[in-house]
């Protein structure tokens, strides 16, 4: 039996990594069920008193989510391993694992201020060390939708923190990021990067 090469076995490793994450986020909403019947306090009470934690679990779930597709279609493109990958896929993995932490947070301190920051901001670096193995993979072609992504991030994590009542509304603007795509491809391609697009 031939053994994996290199790549694949930073792809597997990786794949493990982001399901180990996007487990952990559930697990205080488990220990919260398990607190509950100690108290006997009864379910639509525990489900009341957890929204918080509930709906930050679904944010997070989706975001890793989202996350990990992109980088499965980047990584079918990878053909050779290098340090740079191997260093910015790490890179990558670390924000992933950090999630359920800020997760954690939101679930207990809502909409804080430090908390939207450190939330917001995770999800901004993990944006940008996929926009980094998207240039190292794709060679600069078409990697307009990844710095999309990216720059609407950018603006999102000031909005969130500084303006009032927006917290984490603020992520909605990553409905825009196909306009925003469509935007961005002529400056890249103005600045030399991605003249080249793919087809399909």
């Amino acid at each position: 039996m031939e053994a994996p090469k290199p790549l694949e076995r930073l792809t597997m490793f990786t794949d493990a990594v982001v399901a180990i994450a996007i487990t952990l986020l559930v697990l205080p909403l488990v220990d919260a069920v398990g607190e509950a019947a100690q108290a006997r306090v009864p379910a639509v009470e525990m489900i009341t008193d957890n929204q918080p934690q509930i709906y930050s679990f679904l944010l997070s779930f989706v975001v890793i989510a989202r996350f990990w597709l992109v980088h499965r279609r980047l990584f079918d493109e990878a053909e050779v391993d290098s340090r740079a990958l191997v260093f910015w896929n790490m890179a990558w993995l670390l924000t992933i694992v950090v999630l359920p932490f800020p997760t954690e947070m939101i679930g207990v301190y809502g909409d804080d201020r430090l908390t939207v920051t450190v939330y917001v901001g995770a999800i901004l670096a993990s944006s940008i060390c996929q926009a980094v193995l998207a240039f190292i993979i794709r060679g600069g072609t078409d990697v307009a939708p990844v710095v999309a992504t990216t720059a609407i991030l950018v603006v999102a994590l000031p909005v969130a923190a500084l303006v009032p009542g927006v917290h984490y509304f603020a992520l909605l603007l990553l409905l825009l990021t196909r306009l925003v795509t469509r935007a961005v491809k002529p400056l890249l391609h103005r600045m030399g990067v991605g003249a080249i697009e793919r087809t399909g």
